[in-house]
């Protein structure tokens, strides 16, 4: 399996506000930049959102590192979501995206790092920096349409 590090970071303008997210793949020496955004939504359905649409592009199964500022995302992939699993979901917010997360995270074998935020982390401040903007850049076209 090719060794992949999935770096990612979402952002909310309000919680919930527009919103953005970015991944970053690293394959060796290669890397791949994806992002997006959302209306009305929030910073941990963002966080969520870049880790599925990064695996969502990897075209094979994979050996994948998640890296991410997220204790969300990093907690419940390695610590809650098999008792979420077992309890059906019960109670447990962004449902949907966690039942994406599962299905397109099956042909993988993932674990995640937590690295602290703000606190110069390249590949972190880039996602920070580029979630950010997808974020600022929907609501100023939203705005323009008004």
């Amino acid at each position: 399996m090719k060794k992949i590090t999935l770096f990612c970071d979402g952002s909310s303008l309000g919680n919930p506000g527009f919103g953005g997210w970015c991944a970053i793949l690293r394959y060796k020496n290669n890397e791949k930049i994806l992002k997006g955004s959302l209306i009305n939504t929030t910073n941990n359905k963002m966080e969520l959102t870049a880790v599925i649409e990064g695996l969502k592009a990897l075209k094979e199964p994979c050996d994948v590192e998640i890296v991410s500022d997220s204790k969300y995302v990093c907690e419940s992939i390695n610590s809650w979501l098999e008792n979420w699993i077992r309890k059906d979901f019960k109670n447990v917010k962004n449902k949907e995206l966690w039942l994406s997360y599962m299905q397109i995270s099956k042909l993988h074998k993932i674990k995640t790092r937590w690295v602290k935020g703000h606190n110069g982390h390249i590949e972190n401040e880039q996602c920070d920096k580029i979630a950010k903007e997808q974020a600022l850049i929907l609501k100023d076209s939203i705005k323009g349409i008004k």
